[in-house]
């Protein structure tokens, strides 16, 4: 609060500050929705826009910008803000912001606010925004009315980019303004319009390690689970030792040698082979891998050369290791034939489960992964439910990295796909963006498609895997109840939310390019041509079918014996 002797500034002068002093951390992209209690902001981030020195991205939907910012973050590795006014709107970056906490990204909460006098007298919407993300911020601060928030705000921000003990996070500035809300008759733009001199752009940020094999010791047969995350170090680290590699798509290491693409269909026979686990990242998808890990005969690290945002310290079993020398002695010397074993293995299996997904008939969810997999290059943004779990089925690893993985998996939450994709699309410009996605995970963030006359056009492709309802469900044990007829229709009406919504129409209300395959052939012409820098692509497919798929595919895998004992 200003003391007696601090003069109170007005609300532009606030928000002035406030954009100067984010400016000088390193923002240079602010997602903002229209609201009238953050006009001192929208004003002032205009100046500077128009200044060069940021670039702005407006967005209807709170929800949405929240997203759009989070993709902003995870691909440019910089704060990035998104305003709102007061009231629901701050609400609505929930969402976002928990998934932020999980990934750890610098997402930075401004929220507009009423100024004191006019809380608690039901003033228009005037409610409670302090502390109002809880546990799900590294900080919140709250600037009253004509403070200067030059202190705070840096307070926040060194606070979202993390320490050596602090992993990195979202934070919340929630500052009031007071009448008036708008620049004065001087003030003015000398020219309006995004026209950044030097626009972001969206690096790669690789931990570099010196990994180095360890020269005697026992052998021990290691394999390395590279989850969420990861990152190039752990294909590194596999390849150092000579040690399997299981990769998840969004752990950006799937791929070289040593990588074993359908590691998950083989756990369930010949984990008893494991005797150590060295983890990078964050596991997320499979149910073999969280076996794997929670197996207590089988001895885990967990490489934290860093906080990590995604666990409590002693909440995991895992020997936590930041020593490089560490990691490979626990990690040992892999005896003659182990990485071997696992690429014959995983030769038979890639054969059992394309033979199963060929034999499904016409286009399916893994074959699609499967394509979208091996063509796509840029960036590729997997949505959450059964998509990034068919392309972690049967994606073949790539000799080399080829696009950059991008999922939300903090939270595993199918909201905010495509907003999440159209801030990485702004960032790292130049390269185009490839969303595959189901149509549930479509639907639910249909609003990320809406940007408005004169915003930045992402180059983007959407694939919408439209199987009328939610497929997943049916390959979990909720499938097993359906079949036995115990609960009627119950499952499908309220896990399969079947529908019947017409995507091509949803795509012209939108202004996107819409494309429709029903065959693969057209589905490699569509991924192999250029053309409108927004396309909207629906690959209509069946759901019925799919639980008796990875039966079959599980039951071929299974019997497959371990090489050695040939």
């Amino acid at each position: 609060m200003p003391s007696n002797s601090d003069p109170e500034l007005v609300s532009m002068d606030v928000a002035r500050k406030l954009v100067t002093t984010l400016q000088s951390a390193g923002v240079r992209d602010v997602v903002i929705c229209p609201g009238s209690r953050s006009a001192p902001l929208a004003y002032a981030l205009a100046e500077s826009e128009a200044a060069g020195t940021l670039r702005l991205h407006v967005r209807i939907d709170e929800r949405v910008a929240g997203f759009t910012a989070l993709g902003l973050s995870l691909a440019g590795g910089a704060p990035v803000p998104v305003v709102t006014t007061s009231g629901t709107g701050v609400g609505e970056l929930l969402p976002a912001v928990m998934e932020a906490n999980h990934v750890g990204a610098q997402l930075l909460v401004l929220s507009a606010d009423r100024p004191t006098e006019l809380h608690g007298t039901g003033a228009n919407q005037a409610t409670n925004q302090v502390d109002l993300f809880g546990v799900h911020v590294r900080a919140s601060v709250d600037i009253e009315a004509g403070a200067d928030p030059a202190v705070p705000v840096a307070k926040a921000l060194k606070m979202a980019r993390g320490s050596s003990t602090a992993a990195p996070g979202p934070v919340q500035i929630n500052v009031a303004f007071r009448d008036p809300l708008v620049p004065s008759d001087e003030d003015g733009l000398p020219a309006f319009g995004a026209n950044v001199t030097h626009s972001p752009v969206g690096v790669d940020i690789a931990e570099s390690v010196d990994w180095a094999r360890p020269g005697s010791g026992a052998p021990l047969r290691t394999v390395v689970v590279a989850g969420h995350g990861a990152g190039p170090v752990a294909a590194d680290f596999a390849h150092a030792l000579g040690l399997p590699l299981f990769a998840e798509p969004s752990s950006n290491a799937r791929f070289g040698p040593n990588a074993v693409g359908p590691y998950r269909t083989l756990l369930a026979r010949h984990m008893s082979h494991i005797q150590r686990v060295v983890l990078f990242g964050r596991p997320t998808l499979s149910r073999p891998v969280a076996r794997l890990l929670n197996n207590a005969s089988i001895e885990t690290a967990l490489w934290t050369p860093a906080p990590a945002p995604w666990f409590e310290e002693g909440k995991r079993r895992e020997k936590l290791i930041s020593k490089a020398s560490e990691l490979e002695a626990f990690a040992g010397t892999a005896p003659v034939g182990w990485l071997a074993s696992w690429q014959k293995l995983a030769i038979s299996a890639t054969n059992a489960i394309q033979q199963g997904i060929e034999g499904y008939g016409g286009l399916n969810g893994p074959l699609v992964a499967q394509e979208v997999w091996g063509t796509v290059r840029g960036n590729l943004v997997f949505g959450s439910s059964n998509v990034i779990r068919d392309a972690d089925l049967c994606g073949t690893p790539a000799d080399k990295s080829a696009a950059h993985v991008y999922a939300n998996r903090g939270l595993a939450g199918i909201d905010g796909t495509i907003a999440t994709a159209t801030g990485i699309a702004q960032t790292r410009a130049g390269l185009k963006t490839t969303v595959l996605l189901g149509d549930v995970t479509f639907l639910h963030d249909v609003g990320g498609l809406l940007l408005g006359l004169g915003e930045p056009e992402p180059e983007m492709d959407v694939i919408v895997l439209n199987d009328g309802g939610g497929a997943i469900f049916s390959t979990l044990e909720h499938g097993a109840v359906e079949e036995s007829g115990r609960y009627a229709d119950a499952v499908e009406r309220l896990f399969g939310t079947p529908h019947r919504v017409r995507i091509e129409s949803l795509a012209a209300a939108y202004g996107w390019e819409y494309l429709a395959v029903d065959q693969m052939d057209g589905l490699r012409r569509v991924l192999g041509s250029t053309g409108p820098r927004r396309r909207l692509i629906e690959v209509v497919v069946r759901r019925s079918g799919l639980r008796a798929l990875h039966a079959e595919i599980t039951e071929a895998v299974n019997a497959l014996e371990w090489p050695e004992s040939r």
